[in-house]
């Protein structure tokens, strides 16, 4: 083996080497951000939950959809189911405006016209 050949396996070595360390330390730290487990009734429960959250939603939608609603009606319940959400859900405002809100708002435009 010549000697640029043998220098070259020896960097090669110490490069997998550091990014082995590296990936280590990057495990070794999220490991300790794990969460335990949810044990089998906390997953229940929020399945629960998430069942109830669907059907207000989709009563929401339902009974704005019939048209009989203001607008200012109309956005009060979605108001109001967001809370609910919330209370079912705390702290995932983000993922409620992520999932529903697009649902919500083109069934306002459909019904009122908003731009």
């Amino acid at each position: 083996m010549s000697h640029g050949s043998f220098l070259a396996l020896v960097l090669l070595r110490l490069t997998l080497q550091k990014s082995m360390m590296i990936l280590a330390a990057e495990i070794m730290a999220s490991a300790q951000n794990l969460q335990p487990l949810p044990t089998q009734e906390e997953i229940d429960e929020e399945s629960r939950q998430i069942r109830r959250l669907r059907i207000l939603v989709r009563l929401t939608m339902e009974t704005i959809a019939d048209g009989d609603l203001s607008a200012e009606e109309a956005s009060g319940m979605i108001a109001a189911t967001r809370e609910a959400a919330m209370q079912m859900f705390p702290g995932k405002e983000r993922a409620f405006d992520l999932i529903y809100r697009p649902q919500f708002q083109r069934l306002m435009h459909a019904i009122y016209h908003l731009q």
